[in-house]
């Protein structure tokens, strides 16, 4: 079974950092594309961050500078290093994986940034 499980969210304060980890099975993890994305009640699910198989990385506009995207393919997991942390990070994080035939998604991890 595909599964996808991410972890390292929890509550910090504006200006703060958070590496959060997704752990993938049930594929085969390194030829997948990996991306995270992030989802507010009122906002939606937007991109955050994405590396292919094959390496290359990219960032939304708001997070550059700021998040890192990585891979470990020996480990099956794909991580995001987030510093500078703001309120408006505040949402809930999702791990995805996909190729030309398929999309998988984690269940998500809260990330809170608040005073």
């Amino acid at each position: 079974q595909v599964q996808l499980v991410e972890s390292g969210g929890d509550l910090v304060q504006p200006g703060g950092s958070l590496r959060l980890s997704c752990a993938a099975s049930g594929f085969t993890f390194r030829f997948f594309d990996m991306s995270w994305y992030r989802q507010t009640p009122g906002k939606g699910r937007e991109l955050v961050a994405a590396i292919s198989a094959g390496g290359t990385t990219n960032y939304a506009d708001s997070m550059k500078g700021r998040f890192t995207i990585s891979r470990d393919n020996a480990k099956n997991s794909v991580y995001l290093q987030m510093n500078s942390l703001q309120p408006e990070d505040t949402a809930v994080y999702f791990c995805s994986a996909r190729n030309i035939f398929n999309t998988y998604w984690g269940q998500g991890t809260q990330v809170t940034v608040s005073s």
